[in-house]
Protein backbone atom coordinates (compact mmCIF):
# COMPACT_ATOMS: atom_id res chain seq x y z
CA UNK A 1 0.00 0.00 0.00
CA UNK A 2 1.34 3.40 -0.98
CA UNK A 3 1.64 5.99 1.82
CA UNK A 4 -0.43 9.16 1.34
CA UNK A 5 1.57 12.03 -0.20
CA UNK A 6 1.22 14.19 2.91
CA UNK A 7 3.21 11.62 4.93
CA UNK A 8 6.21 11.54 2.60
CA UNK A 9 9.41 13.27 3.70
CA UNK A 10 12.54 14.61 2.03
CA UNK A 11 16.22 14.64 3.10
CA UNK A 12 15.83 18.33 3.86
CA UNK A 13 12.80 17.61 6.08
CA UNK A 14 14.68 15.03 8.14
CA UNK A 15 17.77 17.20 8.56
CA UNK A 16 15.85 20.33 9.55
CA UNK A 17 13.76 18.28 12.01
CA UNK A 18 16.88 16.96 13.76
CA UNK A 19 16.13 13.37 12.74
CA UNK A 20 19.14 12.58 10.53
CA UNK A 21 22.07 10.54 11.85
CA UNK A 22 24.07 10.93 8.65
CA UNK A 23 24.20 7.19 7.97
CA UNK A 24 24.44 7.68 4.20
CA UNK A 25 21.83 5.07 3.33
CA UNK A 26 19.79 7.52 1.27
CA UNK A 27 22.88 8.86 -0.50
CA UNK A 28 24.00 5.33 -1.42
CA UNK A 29 20.70 4.73 -3.24
CA UNK A 30 21.00 8.01 -5.17
CA UNK A 31 23.40 8.66 -8.02
CA UNK A 32 26.89 9.86 -7.02
CA UNK A 33 26.34 13.10 -8.91
CA UNK A 34 22.98 13.56 -7.25
CA UNK A 35 23.86 13.45 -3.53
CA UNK A 36 26.72 13.31 -1.03
CA UNK A 37 27.42 13.71 2.69
CA UNK A 38 28.90 16.94 4.06
CA UNK A 39 29.90 18.22 7.51
CA UNK A 40 27.48 20.65 9.15
CA UNK A 41 28.27 23.33 11.74
CA UNK A 42 27.64 20.86 14.59
CA UNK A 43 30.34 18.49 13.33
CA UNK A 44 27.84 15.93 12.03
CA UNK A 45 27.51 14.42 8.56
CA UNK A 46 24.35 15.36 6.68
CA UNK A 47 23.09 14.59 3.15
CA UNK A 48 23.43 17.29 0.52
CA UNK A 49 22.57 17.20 -3.15
CA UNK A 50 20.88 18.70 -6.11
CA UNK A 51 17.71 20.61 -5.25
CA UNK A 52 15.19 18.13 -6.63
CA UNK A 53 16.67 15.25 -4.63
CA UNK A 54 17.30 17.20 -1.41
CA UNK A 55 13.81 18.68 -1.25
CA UNK A 56 11.90 15.92 -3.01
CA UNK A 57 9.33 14.12 -0.86
CA UNK A 58 9.49 10.70 -2.42
CA UNK A 59 8.29 7.27 -1.40
CA UNK A 60 11.73 5.77 -2.04
CA UNK A 61 13.49 8.13 0.36
CA UNK A 62 10.68 7.96 2.94
CA UNK A 63 11.02 4.19 3.12
CA UNK A 64 14.83 4.08 3.33
CA UNK A 65 15.54 6.66 6.07
CA UNK A 66 15.78 4.89 9.46
CA UNK A 67 14.09 7.80 11.25
CA UNK A 68 11.31 8.31 8.71
CA UNK A 69 7.84 7.97 10.27
CA UNK A 70 6.70 5.65 7.46
CA UNK A 71 9.74 3.36 7.27
CA UNK A 72 9.32 -0.15 8.76
CA UNK A 73 10.35 -0.07 12.41
CA UNK A 74 12.63 -2.46 14.30
CA UNK A 75 9.77 -4.79 15.29
CA UNK A 76 8.63 -5.19 11.69
CA UNK A 77 12.14 -5.77 10.35
CA UNK A 78 13.05 -8.22 13.13
CA UNK A 79 9.81 -10.19 12.74
CA UNK A 80 10.52 -10.51 9.03
CA UNK A 81 14.15 -11.57 9.54
CA UNK A 82 13.81 -13.75 12.66
CA UNK A 83 10.29 -15.24 12.56
CA UNK A 84 11.29 -18.37 14.50
CA UNK A 85 13.28 -16.67 17.26
CA UNK A 86 13.29 -18.64 20.51
CA UNK A 87 12.84 -15.55 22.67
CA UNK A 88 10.99 -12.25 22.27
CA UNK A 89 11.76 -9.56 24.82
CA UNK A 90 10.32 -6.02 24.87
CA UNK A 91 13.75 -4.56 25.64
CA UNK A 92 16.17 -6.50 23.44
CA UNK A 93 13.81 -7.86 20.79
CA UNK A 94 13.90 -11.29 19.16
CA UNK A 95 16.90 -13.53 19.83
CA UNK A 96 18.16 -17.10 19.88
CA UNK A 97 20.53 -16.83 22.84
CA UNK A 98 22.52 -14.33 24.89
CA UNK A 99 25.97 -14.64 26.44
CA UNK A 100 28.55 -12.78 28.48
CA UNK A 101 32.25 -13.37 28.04
CA UNK A 102 35.20 -12.76 25.78
CA UNK A 103 37.42 -14.12 23.02
CA UNK A 104 40.10 -16.56 24.20
CA UNK A 105 41.94 -16.92 20.90
CA UNK A 106 45.02 -14.66 21.11
CA UNK A 107 45.00 -11.30 19.39
CA UNK A 108 41.36 -10.34 19.84
CA UNK A 109 40.57 -9.44 23.44
CA UNK A 110 43.83 -7.53 23.94
CA UNK A 111 43.39 -5.49 20.75
CA UNK A 112 39.73 -4.59 21.20
CA UNK A 113 38.08 -2.04 23.48
CA UNK A 114 36.03 -4.75 25.16
CA UNK A 115 36.12 -8.56 25.08
CA UNK A 116 37.19 -8.92 21.45
CA UNK A 117 34.05 -10.75 20.36
CA UNK A 118 33.18 -8.39 17.49
CA UNK A 119 36.51 -8.91 15.75
CA UNK A 120 36.53 -12.64 16.52
CA UNK A 121 33.13 -13.27 14.90
CA UNK A 122 34.05 -11.10 11.91
CA UNK A 123 37.37 -12.95 11.52
CA UNK A 124 35.61 -16.31 11.71
CA UNK A 125 33.26 -15.27 8.92
CA UNK A 126 36.28 -14.46 6.75
CA UNK A 127 38.24 -17.57 7.72
CA UNK A 128 35.32 -19.87 7.00
CA UNK A 129 34.63 -18.23 3.64
CA UNK A 130 31.16 -17.20 4.77
CA UNK A 131 31.86 -13.64 3.61
CA UNK A 132 34.33 -12.05 1.21
CA UNK A 133 34.55 -8.76 3.07
CA UNK A 134 33.62 -7.06 6.34
CA UNK A 135 32.52 -3.41 6.38
CA UNK A 136 33.69 -1.70 9.56
CA UNK A 137 35.01 1.62 10.87
CA UNK A 138 38.77 2.09 10.83
CA UNK A 139 41.28 4.96 11.14
CA UNK A 140 41.80 7.07 8.02
CA UNK A 141 44.33 9.72 7.04
CA UNK A 142 43.30 12.81 9.07
CA UNK A 143 44.26 15.03 6.13
CA UNK A 144 40.90 13.98 4.66
CA UNK A 145 39.14 16.05 7.37
CA UNK A 146 38.19 12.96 9.37
CA UNK A 147 39.95 10.55 11.70
CA UNK A 148 37.75 7.51 10.99
CA UNK A 149 35.66 6.13 8.17
CA UNK A 150 34.09 2.97 6.82
CA UNK A 151 36.21 0.53 4.85
CA UNK A 152 35.84 -3.07 3.69
CA UNK A 153 38.41 -5.55 5.00
CA UNK A 154 38.95 -8.65 2.90
CA UNK A 155 41.63 -10.25 5.06
CA UNK A 156 42.12 -10.82 8.78
CA UNK A 157 45.10 -8.49 9.18
CA UNK A 158 43.26 -5.40 7.93
CA UNK A 159 40.21 -6.41 9.97
CA UNK A 160 42.25 -6.57 13.18
CA UNK A 161 43.82 -3.19 12.41
CA UNK A 162 40.34 -1.67 12.58
CA UNK A 163 39.44 -3.03 16.03
CA UNK A 164 38.38 -0.76 18.94
CA UNK A 165 35.57 1.71 19.58
CA UNK A 166 35.20 4.83 17.43
CA UNK A 167 33.08 7.60 18.95
CA UNK A 168 33.09 9.63 15.76
CA UNK A 169 30.63 10.41 12.93
CA UNK A 170 30.96 8.13 9.91
CA UNK A 171 28.76 7.27 6.94
CA UNK A 172 28.15 4.20 4.77
CA UNK A 173 27.39 5.51 1.28
CA UNK A 174 30.77 4.58 -0.24
CA UNK A 175 30.89 1.05 1.16
CA UNK A 176 27.28 0.33 0.17
CA UNK A 177 28.12 1.45 -3.37
CA UNK A 178 31.24 -0.73 -3.31
CA UNK A 179 29.20 -3.74 -2.25
CA UNK A 180 26.81 -3.03 -5.10
CA UNK A 181 29.66 -2.72 -7.61
CA UNK A 182 31.90 -5.59 -6.46
CA UNK A 183 30.31 -9.07 -6.37
CA UNK A 184 30.67 -11.05 -3.17
CA UNK A 185 29.13 -11.70 0.21
CA UNK A 186 29.56 -9.09 2.93
CA UNK A 187 29.10 -8.51 6.64
CA UNK A 188 28.40 -5.04 8.03
CA UNK A 189 29.37 -3.91 11.54
CA UNK A 190 27.41 -0.86 12.68
CA UNK A 191 25.38 0.88 15.38
CA UNK A 192 21.60 0.26 15.59
CA UNK A 193 20.28 3.03 13.32
CA UNK A 194 22.91 2.21 10.66
CA UNK A 195 21.95 -1.48 10.80
CA UNK A 196 18.30 -0.53 10.31
CA UNK A 197 19.34 1.67 7.37
CA UNK A 198 21.17 -1.29 5.83
CA UNK A 199 18.05 -3.45 6.03
CA UNK A 200 15.92 -0.68 4.54
CA UNK A 201 18.45 -0.37 1.71
CA UNK A 202 18.33 -4.12 1.05
CA UNK A 203 14.54 -3.91 0.80
CA UNK A 204 14.92 -1.33 -1.95
CA UNK A 205 17.91 -2.86 -3.75
CA UNK A 206 17.94 -6.56 -4.74
CA UNK A 207 21.70 -6.51 -5.34
CA UNK A 208 22.41 -5.40 -1.77
CA UNK A 209 19.84 -7.88 -0.52
CA UNK A 210 21.76 -10.68 -2.20
CA UNK A 211 25.24 -9.55 -1.16
CA UNK A 212 24.85 -8.43 2.46
CA UNK A 213 24.93 -11.78 4.21
CA UNK A 214 25.28 -10.73 7.87
CA UNK A 215 24.78 -7.65 10.02
CA UNK A 216 26.66 -7.22 13.29
CA UNK A 217 25.26 -4.60 15.65
CA UNK A 218 27.01 -2.54 18.30
CA UNK A 219 25.18 -1.44 21.44
CA UNK A 220 24.95 2.35 21.27
CA UNK A 221 24.49 5.11 23.84
CA UNK A 222 24.41 7.91 21.26
CA UNK A 223 26.49 9.33 18.42
CA UNK A 224 29.06 12.06 19.03
CA UNK A 225 30.11 15.05 16.95
CA UNK A 226 33.56 15.19 15.37
CA UNK A 227 34.11 18.29 17.53
CA UNK A 228 34.70 16.04 20.53
CA UNK A 229 38.18 15.16 19.24
CA UNK A 230 39.08 18.84 19.00
CA UNK A 231 37.69 19.43 22.49
CA UNK A 232 39.86 16.58 23.82
CA UNK A 233 42.85 18.14 22.04
CA UNK A 234 42.21 21.53 23.66
CA UNK A 235 42.08 19.88 27.09
CA UNK A 236 45.37 18.09 26.42
CA UNK A 237 47.10 21.30 25.43
CA UNK A 238 47.18 21.02 21.66
CA UNK A 239 45.25 22.02 18.56
CA UNK A 240 43.38 19.70 16.21
CA UNK A 241 46.02 20.30 13.56
CA UNK A 242 48.58 18.64 15.88
CA UNK A 243 46.63 15.37 16.15
CA UNK A 244 47.58 12.43 13.95
CA UNK A 245 45.69 9.59 15.64
CA UNK A 246 42.97 9.07 18.24
CA UNK A 247 42.35 6.20 20.66
CA UNK A 248 39.17 6.80 22.64
CA UNK A 249 39.66 3.84 24.97
CA UNK A 250 43.21 2.92 25.90
CA UNK A 251 43.08 -0.58 27.37
CA UNK A 252 44.78 -1.19 30.71
CA UNK A 253 44.22 -4.65 32.27
CA UNK A 254 45.17 -3.23 35.68
CA UNK A 255 42.28 -0.73 35.75
CA UNK A 256 38.50 -1.23 35.61
CA UNK A 257 37.13 -1.43 32.08
CA UNK A 258 34.79 1.51 32.68
CA UNK A 259 37.68 3.86 33.55
CA UNK A 260 38.07 5.23 30.06
CA UNK A 261 41.35 6.86 29.06
CA UNK A 262 41.72 8.80 25.78
CA UNK A 263 45.01 9.08 23.93
CA UNK A 264 45.88 11.56 21.18
CA UNK A 265 49.03 11.00 19.15
CA UNK A 266 50.74 14.16 17.96
CA UNK A 267 52.28 14.55 14.53
CA UNK A 268 55.67 15.06 16.19
CA UNK A 269 55.47 11.58 17.72
CA UNK A 270 54.42 12.53 21.26
CA UNK A 271 51.35 10.87 22.77
CA UNK A 272 49.15 12.52 25.39
CA UNK A 273 46.55 10.80 27.54
CA UNK A 274 43.78 11.88 29.86
CA UNK A 275 41.12 9.98 31.79
CA UNK A 276 37.62 10.75 30.58
CA UNK A 277 36.49 11.84 34.04
CA UNK A 278 38.99 14.72 33.85
CA UNK A 279 37.51 15.90 30.54
CA UNK A 280 34.55 18.30 30.68
CA UNK A 281 32.75 16.24 28.03
CA UNK A 282 33.89 12.91 29.46
CA UNK A 283 30.66 12.03 31.31
CA UNK A 284 28.88 10.12 28.54
CA UNK A 285 25.42 10.42 30.04
CA UNK A 286 25.55 14.21 30.20
CA UNK A 287 25.10 14.33 26.41
CA UNK A 288 27.96 16.58 25.27
CA UNK A 289 28.16 16.68 21.44
CA UNK A 290 25.24 14.26 21.01
CA UNK A 291 23.65 13.94 17.58
CA UNK A 292 20.16 15.49 17.70
CA UNK A 293 18.50 12.41 16.21
CA UNK A 294 19.69 10.24 19.10
CA UNK A 295 17.04 11.87 21.28
CA UNK A 296 14.48 9.93 19.21
CA UNK A 297 15.99 6.45 19.04
CA UNK A 298 14.45 3.50 20.91
CA UNK A 299 16.88 0.76 19.83
CA UNK A 300 19.73 0.20 22.28
CA UNK A 301 20.98 -3.26 21.26
CA UNK A 302 20.61 -3.25 17.44
CA UNK A 303 17.46 -5.38 17.44
CA UNK A 304 17.54 -5.96 13.68
CA UNK A 305 21.15 -7.26 13.54
CA UNK A 306 22.02 -10.95 13.19
CA UNK A 307 24.21 -10.59 16.26
CA UNK A 308 24.81 -7.70 18.68
CA UNK A 309 27.70 -6.84 20.98
CA UNK A 310 28.10 -4.49 23.90
CA UNK A 311 30.16 -3.94 27.04
CA UNK A 312 29.06 -5.92 30.08
CA UNK A 313 28.60 -2.94 32.43
CA UNK A 314 27.79 -5.01 35.52
CA UNK A 315 30.08 -6.37 38.21
CA UNK A 316 32.38 -8.20 38.24
CA UNK A 317 32.79 -7.60 34.50
CA UNK A 318 32.92 -3.80 34.56
CA UNK A 319 35.94 -3.98 36.88
CA UNK A 320 37.82 -6.38 34.63
CA UNK A 321 40.20 -4.19 32.65
CA UNK A 322 40.72 -6.91 30.06
CA UNK A 323 37.18 -6.24 28.78
CA UNK A 324 34.00 -8.32 28.63
CA UNK A 325 31.26 -8.49 26.01
CA UNK A 326 27.57 -9.13 26.26
CA UNK A 327 26.44 -10.90 23.07
CA UNK A 328 22.89 -11.26 21.72
CA UNK A 329 22.57 -13.81 18.89
CA UNK A 330 19.56 -13.77 16.54
CA UNK A 331 20.79 -15.67 13.48
CA UNK A 332 20.70 -19.49 13.74
CA UNK A 333 23.79 -19.64 11.51
CA UNK A 334 25.78 -17.32 13.78
CA UNK A 335 24.49 -19.15 16.84
CA UNK A 336 26.04 -22.34 15.42
CA UNK A 337 29.30 -20.46 14.79
CA UNK A 338 29.33 -19.20 18.39
CA UNK A 339 28.58 -22.69 19.72
CA UNK A 340 31.44 -24.18 17.74
CA UNK A 341 33.77 -21.48 19.04
CA UNK A 342 32.76 -22.30 22.61
CA UNK A 343 33.32 -26.02 22.03
CA UNK A 344 36.78 -25.34 20.59
CA UNK A 345 37.66 -23.01 23.52
CA UNK A 346 38.20 -20.13 21.10
CA UNK A 347 35.75 -18.05 23.11
CA UNK A 348 34.62 -18.16 26.73
CA UNK A 349 30.91 -17.36 26.93
CA UNK A 350 28.37 -17.96 29.67
CA UNK A 351 24.65 -18.08 28.76
CA UNK A 352 22.56 -15.25 30.26
CA UNK A 353 18.96 -14.15 30.01
CA UNK A 354 17.31 -11.00 28.69
CA UNK A 355 17.19 -9.45 32.17
CA UNK A 356 20.97 -9.69 32.43
CA UNK A 357 21.46 -8.02 29.05
CA UNK A 358 19.06 -5.27 30.04
CA UNK A 359 20.95 -4.66 33.28
CA UNK A 360 24.26 -4.29 31.44
CA UNK A 361 22.75 -1.39 29.51
CA UNK A 362 20.37 -0.03 32.18
CA UNK A 363 21.28 3.64 31.67
CA UNK A 364 20.83 3.39 27.91
CA UNK A 365 17.41 1.82 28.28
CA UNK A 366 16.29 4.55 30.70
CA UNK A 367 17.35 7.21 28.19
CA UNK A 368 15.77 5.43 25.20
CA UNK A 369 12.52 4.36 26.82
CA UNK A 370 11.65 6.44 29.89
CA UNK A 371 13.46 9.53 28.61
CA UNK A 372 12.16 9.08 25.06
CA UNK A 373 8.56 8.87 26.29
CA UNK A 374 9.05 12.22 28.03
CA UNK A 375 10.77 13.85 25.03
CA UNK A 376 8.02 12.69 22.68
CA UNK A 377 5.57 14.71 24.77
CA UNK A 378 7.46 17.97 24.13
CA UNK A 379 6.25 20.36 21.49
CA UNK A 380 8.42 20.30 18.38
CA UNK A 381 8.19 21.48 14.79
CA UNK A 382 8.92 19.58 11.60
CA UNK A 383 8.61 15.85 11.04
CA UNK A 384 7.06 14.05 14.00
CA UNK A 385 8.89 10.81 14.83
CA UNK A 386 6.91 7.58 15.05
CA UNK A 387 8.39 5.37 17.77
CA UNK A 388 7.49 2.20 19.63
CA UNK A 389 7.42 4.21 22.86
CA UNK A 390 4.26 6.12 23.81
CA UNK A 391 4.57 9.81 24.69
CA UNK A 392 4.20 10.41 28.44
CA UNK A 393 4.94 13.62 30.36
CA UNK A 394 3.26 12.68 33.64
CA UNK A 395 4.72 9.46 35.07
CA UNK A 396 8.13 10.79 36.04
CA UNK A 397 9.38 12.48 39.22
CA UNK A 398 10.09 16.19 38.78
CA UNK A 399 13.83 15.76 39.31
CA UNK A 400 13.99 13.05 36.63
CA UNK A 401 12.29 15.40 34.20
CA UNK A 402 14.87 18.06 35.01
CA UNK A 403 17.66 15.59 34.28
CA UNK A 404 16.25 14.83 30.83
CA UNK A 405 15.75 18.54 30.14
CA UNK A 406 19.32 19.35 31.20
CA UNK A 407 20.77 16.47 29.17
CA UNK A 408 18.88 17.75 26.14
CA UNK A 409 20.14 21.29 26.81
CA UNK A 410 23.76 20.17 27.15
CA UNK A 411 23.55 18.23 23.89
CA UNK A 412 22.32 21.34 22.06
CA UNK A 413 24.33 23.94 23.98
CA UNK A 414 27.69 22.18 23.85
CA UNK A 415 28.01 22.49 20.06
CA UNK A 416 27.01 26.16 20.17
CA UNK A 417 29.49 26.92 22.95
CA UNK A 418 32.18 25.00 21.06
CA UNK A 419 31.58 27.03 17.89
CA UNK A 420 31.84 30.30 19.81
CA UNK A 421 35.09 29.20 21.48
CA UNK A 422 36.55 28.14 18.18
CA UNK A 423 35.40 31.32 16.41
CA UNK A 424 37.23 33.52 18.93
CA UNK A 425 40.17 31.14 19.41
CA UNK A 426 39.33 30.81 23.10
CA UNK A 427 39.15 27.12 24.11
CA UNK A 428 38.83 28.25 27.72
CA UNK A 429 35.32 29.51 27.02
CA UNK A 430 34.20 26.01 26.14
CA UNK A 431 36.11 24.37 28.97
CA UNK A 432 34.78 26.78 31.61
CA UNK A 433 31.21 26.62 30.33
CA UNK A 434 31.41 22.85 30.00
CA UNK A 435 32.65 22.44 33.57
CA UNK A 436 29.77 24.55 34.85
CA UNK A 437 27.20 22.53 32.91
CA UNK A 438 28.78 19.27 34.05
CA UNK A 439 28.73 20.35 37.71
CA UNK A 440 25.01 21.10 37.48
CA UNK A 441 24.32 17.83 35.67
CA UNK A 442 26.27 15.68 38.12
CA UNK A 443 24.79 17.49 41.10
CA UNK A 444 21.28 16.92 39.80
CA UNK A 445 21.89 13.35 38.64
CA UNK A 446 24.35 11.93 41.19
CA UNK A 447 23.86 14.37 44.13
CA UNK A 448 27.47 15.52 43.88
CA UNK A 449 28.80 18.65 45.59
CA UNK A 450 26.86 21.60 46.94
CA UNK A 451 24.62 21.61 43.88
CA UNK A 452 23.62 18.06 44.66
CA UNK A 453 22.84 18.96 48.26
CA UNK A 454 20.60 21.80 47.06
CA UNK A 455 18.65 19.46 44.78
CA UNK A 456 18.41 16.82 47.52
CA UNK A 457 16.94 19.35 49.98
CA UNK A 458 14.54 20.71 47.39
CA UNK A 459 13.41 17.18 46.53
CA UNK A 460 12.79 16.35 50.21
CA UNK A 461 10.84 19.58 50.66
CA UNK A 462 8.66 18.88 47.64
CA UNK A 463 7.99 15.35 48.95
CA UNK A 464 6.82 16.70 52.31
CA UNK A 465 4.55 19.27 50.65
CA UNK A 466 2.71 16.72 48.54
Amino acid sequence: MRPPPDRLVSPRDMVSSGLCTGCGGCVSLAGEAQAHLAWDADGQLKPQGERRWHRGRTESFSKCCPFSPIAPDEDIIAADRFPRARHIDPWIGRFEAAYVGHAVEPGFRDRGSSGGMVSWVAAELLRRGMVDGVAHVAPVDPTDEAFFGYSISRDEDSLRAGAKSRYYPVEMSAILREMRDVPGRYAVIAIPCFIRAVHLATRADPILRERIAFTMGLVCGHMKSRHMVESFAWQMGMGLEDVSQVDFRVKDPDRPANWYTARLDRRDGEARTKDWWHLVDGDWGSGFFQNRACDFCDDVVAETADISFGDAWVEPHSSDGRGTNVVVVRSAILHALISEGRAAAQVELKPVDAAFVRETQAAGFRQRREGLAYRLAWRRSGVQPRKRVVADRHNLPFRRKLIYRLRHGIARGSVVLFRVARRFHQPGLFILGGRSALAIYQGMTYSRGWIGRVFDRAERLMTRLR
